[in-house]
């Protein structure tokens, strides 16, 4: 039967650690099916080896390596380009919108609803962190449809008002 144990790391400044250390079951390399095979064949067995525990290490970084003022920072540059309009300039075909299937949107203008890069005062990896909504006339529909694309930052540009 496998021993575990586990034990926490001393918090340090940045991040906590949590070190897993597991005993394995010892190899099984001295079982009877070699030495039984070989003295079929007439040759002599192998010598047993000798039972070995191997240990294995884990560690896991709990928390990120970022300061709260890496993240404020990255918020307060963020927080003026919510609410401007904004015009794609990559193209882009997104296939989200069920009443325009296939869509382009490249050259169309749209307003920044949210920065995503950023949440509950963490960074978390957002591929594509501006949250822009867009609004396009469908033939059949009373009121323009409303939807949002995730664009990078590259993928747009601010259209002045």
């Amino acid at each position: 039967m496998a021993a575990a144990t586990a034990s926490v790391a001393p918090p340090s400044t940045s991040a906590s650690s949590l070190l897993l250390l597991r005993r394995l079951p010892p190899s099984s390399s001295s079982s009877p099916a070699p030495a039984f095979a070989a003295r079929r064949l007439g040759c002599p067995a192998p010598p047993p080896q000798p039972r070995r525990a191997r240990g294995l290490l884990l560690q896991v970084a709990l928390t990120s390596e970022v300061s709260s003022d890496d993240v404020a920072a990255e918020e307060a540059a963020a927080a003026p380009k919510i609410g401007r309009r904004v015009r794609v300039t990559a193209p882009l075909r997104v296939h989200h919108v069920v009443k325009a299937p296939d869509l382009d949107v490249q050259g169309m203008v749209g307003v920044v609803k949210q920065y995503v890069g950023v949440w509950k005062g963490k960074r978390i990896t957002a591929n594509l962190p501006f949250k822009v909504e867009f609004q396009i006339d469908v033939e059949g529909q009373p009121k323009p449809v409303r939807f949002f694309v995730h664009l990078r930052e590259d993928e747009f540009e601010f259209v002045d008002e």
